[in-house]
C-alpha cells in the first residue's frame, strides 16, 4: 500500500519515540526563541522610558517562545520550505527563513486575534492596534524575526546536508590538538 515493488519498507519509529522526539525538538526550539526574547526584551527595557514595553518579564518571553516555538513545529510538520527551489545552500536557508517570518507572522496575528476575540474584542478593534505602529516599527521586528530565524534555519539545514548527527557531534567533540 503506497510503497513501491522491490522497495524496502522503511518502519516508523514507535508512537512513544516519535512523541519523545517532538517534545525534545520543541524544547530545543523553544529554549532558543526564549533566550533571545528576554535578551530583547531586557534591551527594550534599558531604553529610555523602557521602549515602550513595561517592566522587563522572564514569563512574557517563555510565553511568546512556546508559543511561536509551537508555530515553527507546525510550519515544519506541514512542510514549511521544504520546496525550495534555491540551487545553493545558503538560498535554501535565505527561502526557508523567509517562508517560516511570513507563517509566523500569519500564525502570530491570527493568535492575537483569536485571543482578543475571545476578550470580547471584534477583529476589527484588534487589527486597529496594529495601525498605532509605524511601518519602520513593523519592518524592524520583522528584520529582528528573520535575525532570530537564521541561526536556527541554519543550522537545521546544514545538519540535514551534512547527515543525521554530524553537525552536532563535530560542534561537541574535542577538537584535536595541532589544528
Amino acid at each position: 500500500m503506497g510503497s513501491k515493488p522491490g522497495a524496502p519498507l522503511i518502519s516508523k519509529p514507535p508512537l512513544r519515540d516519535r512523541a519523545r522526539q517532538e517534545l525534545r525538538s520543541y524544547a530545543v526550539i523553544a529554549g532558543y526563541l526564549f533566550v533571545c526574547f528576554a535578551v530583547l526584551m531586557f534591551y527594550e527595557s534599558t531604553l529610555p522610558g523602557g521602549g515602550g514595553t513595561g517592566v522587563f518579564s522572564l514569563a512574557t518571553a517563555a510565553v511568546k517562545a512556546l508559543i511561536l516555538g509551537k508555530f515553527i513545529l507546525i510550519g515544519e510538520a506541514v512542510g514549511v520550505g521544504e520546496r525550495s527551489r534555491a540551487p545553493h545552500l545558503a538560498g535554501a536557508i535565505l527561502a526557508k527563513c523567509l517562508q517560516f517570518l511570513l507563517l509566523l507572522v500569519v500564525l502570530t496575528v491570527l493568535e492575537e486575534l483569536i485571543v482578543g476575540r475571545v476578550h470580547g474584542v471584534g477583529f476589527a478593534q484588534t487589527l486597529a492596534g496594529y495601525e498605532t505602529r509605524s511601518l519602520l516599527q513593523v519592518l524592524a521586528k520583522c528584520l529582528v524575526g528573520m535575525l532570530i530565524l537564521l541561526p536556527f534555519v541554519a543550522f537545521k539545514e546544514v545538519s540535514r546536508v551534512l547527515g543525521p548527527g554530524v553537525l552536532r557531534r563535530m560542534l561537541t567533540e574535542r577538537v584535536a590538538e595541532g589544528r
